[in-house]
């Protein structure tokens, strides 16, 4: 309004009295205009913030699902790592059964072969891991590095016909001893062992409860057999296993009665034998004697 005023002194009052008549009008009009023109701004202004609002709430909403998406992606990582740690499967250091067989057999590593014969075997539920024992054990067992002592373990406490296969023909006797002595020989393996060329084996053998009653008949003739095994089959089916086939005990006493290595008091018994074809044949010995 102090432009107005000024003009109005300068034309006169009329002209400023009508000047300012149009000045309201024109004020108005300006007014209004800014009013508009300020309402656009303030409208631009409003926009402008809610597009600031909206840009921020959508950069907060990309930022959160970045945010959710790494925790995702974390939470999914962290399980893996965990997997990782506890291999599923075989580990990544498992070795092959064959791998481990080879390794095994030809190794010099006396104390691991040592450990490896007298490790407890796997209970027989994880049959996986029991057959893998027992397979191994094979390996150790025809191993030469293995001591002996060891080998002689195995011999005497394996029930497993692979494992006693491969200590039978060990080339210490010691252990083939050990392997003719087993309860849990099979019958043509403690046969094939009878006849043997050590003579405790031999014998040894022979005295197995296993053994079939051919090769104590063929053991009981042979002359290499030892005084004691064959006073050991005279008392078959009389006084050891008394329960046994008649017949068959009979014979086996007979042949020992026949045998050049029968002892003279194991002669004498038999001549006294329950059995005539026994007593007969001990007494014709003891005649020739």
């Amino acid at each position: 309004m102090s432009e107005l005023q000024e003009t109005a002194r300068q034309t006169g009052s009329e002209d400023a009295d009508q000047s300012q008549e149009d000045a309201v009008q024109t004020g108005d009009v300006d007014i209004t205009e800014d009013i508009g023109a300020d309402a656009e701004i303030d409208s631009a202004a409003v926009g402008d913030a809610t597009s600031v609002n909206d840009d921020d709430s959508a950069t907060d909403g990309a930022n959160a699902n970045d945010n959710d998406g790494a925790n995702t992606n974390a939470n999914a990582r962290e399980p893996a790592s965990v997997d990782a740690s506890e291999p599923a499967g075989n580990p990544d250091d498992f070795e092959p059964l064959t791998d481990s067989y080879e390794r095994l057999r030809h190794s010099h590593d006396s104390a691991e072969l040592s450990e490896f014969a007298r490790r407890p075997l796997p209970d027989r539920a994880n049959q996986a891991a029991f057959s893998r024992a027992t397979a191994l054990l094979e390996a150790v067992a025809g191993n030469p590095s293995t001591p002996v002592e060891d080998r002689v373990y195995l011999a005497q406490t394996m029930p497993f016909p692979n494992v006693l296969v491969k200590l039978s023909v060990d080339p210490a006797p010691e252990v083939r001893r050990a392997v003719a002595g087993n309860a849990d020989d099979k019958n043509w393996l403690v046969g094939r062992l009878t006849k043997d060329e050590d003579v405790e084996v031999r014998d040894i053998a022979l005295r197995n409860g296993r053994t079939s009653w051919k090769m104590r008949l063929e053991g009981a003739q042979n002359p290499q057999t030892s005084a004691e095994t064959l006073d050991f089959l005279a008392q078959l089916g009389v006084e050891l296993e008394p329960d046994a086939s008649g017949v068959l005990a009979s014979m086996v006493r007979r042949a020992v009665a026949l045998n050049p290595q029968c002892a003279q008091p194991t002669l004498e018994r038999l001549a006294a034998d329950s059995s005539p074809q026994v007593a007969k044949a001990a007494r014709s010995r003891l005649q020739e004697r």
